[in-house]
């Protein structure tokens, strides 16, 4: 009965141990959370507004401006953007991105892929792994941005993606990721990213008129790179807040069965005490019972 003793002893203070960590780390995600979450609360309604600006002007466009990257041709070659988290101990988080990423692809792209002509833009090492793994074509060089999250790093794997449309190395790009809502809901979601959508006037709303300073084609040339950096930059923003929220979920349900567990052994290491402590008593009674007889 000892040795059964020792090993329910042994689980507790494993179980324990475990609980120690998971709160911590839960701590850890709820701290890095507040500081992402107003990163993105700040960006979200400055990348919005660029975004609807955008769609306007390109659905406002006359016919013999030539917009590059608003141009749609056949698709015959795709590249999937795809941000997940360098680590994991975040629930499905990973997962679902991932699943959605194959499911976008396999929907829309079936024929493409069969060619073999999708690629994958991974951001974040669990997606970068996964798709290395089951031997997609991969873009390795920018999977690591989380390592130093900046604009400036950001704009390198846009820039990427941007070039390989302009130049018809491929003919759509779409993006994967997660939006954040609160600490515990993720909305996982895969739109286009190029080319740029437009956006037509509804029914008697009046055409979007803007002025141009300098020529309208100069200027979108400029300004349309700038405002998809920044959608990425936002989608990068959102993925970095989810990934805490669901880390900081994922480690709160964790303590909480932790606790479940402890008390579930502490009840086992009872009884067994109980019983070992009858089990001595029995035997003290019955060598006494004996010795009198």
């Amino acid at each position: 009965m000892s040795g059964a003793l020792k090993e329910v002893r042994n689980r507790i203070k494993s179980v324990q141990s475990t609980q120690q960590i998971t709160k911590a780390m839960k701590m850890v995600s709820a701290a890095k959370l507040r500081r992402a979450q107003d990163a993105i609360v700040q960006m979200r309604p400055y990348a919005q507004k660029l975004q609807e600006m955008l769609s306007n002007i390109v659905g406002n466009a006359e016919g013999d401006i030539n917009l590059a990257l608003a141009k749609e041709r056949p698709v015959e070659k795709v590249l999937i953007i795809v941000i997940t988290s360098d680590r994991g101990l975040c629930g499905g988080y990973n997962s679902n991105l991932i699943k959605l990423a194959k499911l976008d692809i396999h929907e829309k792209y079936a024929s493409q892929f069969a060619k073999g002509n999708v690629a994958i833009l991974p951001i974040g090492k669990r997606g970068y792994e996964h798709f290395l793994k089951n031997r997609y074509k991969v873009v390795g060089d920018y999977w690591n941005i989380f390592s130093d999250l900046s604009f400036e790093n950001v704009v390198r794997a846009s820039k990427y993606a941007l070039d390989a449309f302009s130049k018809g190395e491929v003919d759509a790009v779409d993006l994967v990721y997660s939006e954040f809502k609160n600490a515990a809901t993720q909305k996982f979601i895969a739109e286009p990213f190029l080319p740029v959508k437009k956006t037509a006037p509804k029914k008697g709303n009046a055409k979007a008129d803007f002025i141009f300073e300098p020529g309208k084609e100069v200027l979108l040339e400029e300004l349309m790179p700038k405002i998809l950096n920044t959608q990425l930059y936002k989608a990068i923003l959102d993925a970095n807040a989810s990934e805490h929220g669901a880390r900081m979920t994922a480690m709160d349900k964790a303590t909480d069965n932790a606790q479940e567990l402890l008390k579930s052994l502490k009840i086992s290491y009872n009884r067994a005490r109980q019983a070992a402590i009858t089990t001595e008593l029995t035997e003290i009674v019955s060598g006494a019972a004996a010795l009198q007889s």
